[in-house]
């Protein structure tokens, strides 16, 4: 091999090695990306089994009295003394000295559809 054979040579493998280090930095940069985003993700997923189990003790507890939100608020307001049947226009009145009323307990725990 002659001595310009040999600096060709060189001079080709310096060019095949900037390119790979092109590469190199490339696939550090994606990579960089591609850690970032899941530590992004697995924060984020961190956070919704957070609400998840957040919603499953709410519907947990909502089951525990077999009340729909609704009639929860009715049984609330019932138990403040206050009239949720309709019977005589009776709604929202406050009732006598906190007597139970068959009409506004059977809207709460009546029949449910």
């Amino acid at each position: 091999m002659d001595k310009r054979e040999l600096y060709d040579s060189f001079n080709e493998m310096g060019q095949q090695t900037q390119v790979l280090l092109e590469q190199i930095e490339l696939i550090k940069y994606e990579m960089t990306r591609v850690i970032e985003k899941n530590a992004e993700l697995e924060i984020e997923n961190q956070h919704l089994r957070e609400r998840l189990h957040e919603l499953e003790d709410k519907k947990k507890t909502s089951n525990e009295t077999g009340l729909s939100k609704s009639r929860q608020n009715l049984e609330k307001l019932y138990e403040e003394g206050f009239h949720v049947c309709n019977v005589d226009n009776m709604y929202g009145s406050r009732r006598i000295n906190d007597e139970p009323c068959v009409f506004c307990q059977d809207v709460i725990y009546g029949e449910r559809r």
